[in-house]
């Protein structure tokens, strides 16, 4: 039981990962002999990953038609990127009143190693690192609520936007006027909190986790993505 509980997460993992990054375009189908060769996992554990996905809403499951990838739109997009912002307005907010001095190093500290990251050998990486300290910083931020269940919900609502998040995510990476201006949004962004100016705090994030929109509604229409 054990070891299928673990090729289930395993199974989990790698496709969550390939429907996120692309590798899978919305409405593909997910054959199970394609997914048993390609993850070289068996039916029993790749069904329980499949199923765990059906309830992020990532895959669909029809009768009599197997699995596919789930469709993407430009109202489910606003629509997980409205609950996402406003979520994370309240707790940003929150946090202003709540965090302490090692909560504001904390901010201070990931918003300088974010700030830092340069060029790199390969794509891959670029991407890979600037990515990770763009969440520690979000993350740092966010840490100062106190509240486990927000934090919690929090997860849950980046799960949901991801697959969006990563059209954005290499549309900014890789260029750098838009990470030029992503550095000085961040910047302002941590002034605001260390000013601990609550309203000005709330705007400014909401605002800062709405602005991928018109830029990953494009990228949808120019690859017909969406549905």
């Amino acid at each position: 039981m054990t070891e299928k509980t673990n090729l289930a997460d395993i199974a989990y993992q790698l496709l969550k990962r390939d429907i996120t990054c692309g590798e899978f375009r919305p409405g593909d189908k997910l054959l199970m002999s394609h997914l048993r060769e390609r993850y070289e996992i068996g039916t029993g554990p790749m069904r329980e990953a499949l199923s765990r996905l059906v309830a992020e809403h990532l895959v669909t499951a029809a009768s009599q038609r197997g699995f596919r990838v789930a469709p993407m739109s430009a109202d489910e997009l606003y629509d997980i990127y409205f609950a996402r912002a406003s979520l994370e307005a309240m707790i940003v907010a929150l946090a202003v009143e709540r965090g302490d001095e090692s909560w504001e190093a904390s901010v201070i500290a990931t918003a300088h190693t974010l700030a830092r990251v340069e060029t790199l050998d390969s794509a891959d990486q670029m991407l890979t690192l600037w990515d990770s300290r763009h969440k520690a910083f979000h993350n740092a931020i966010a840490s100062g609520c106190g509240s486990n269940k927000l934090m919690e919900l929090r997860s849950t609502m980046l799960d949901q936007a991801e697959r969006y998040r990563q059209l954005w995510l290499r549309h900014t990476v890789f260029s750098t006027e838009a990470l030029d201006a992503k550095r000085n949004e961040h910047q302002l962004l941590v002034e605001a909190l260390l000013s601990r100016d609550r309203e000005q705090v709330r705007q400014m994030m909401f605002d800062h986790m709405m602005n991928p929109i018109p830029i990953i509604t494009a990228i949808l229409q120019e690859r017909g993505l969406a549905s």
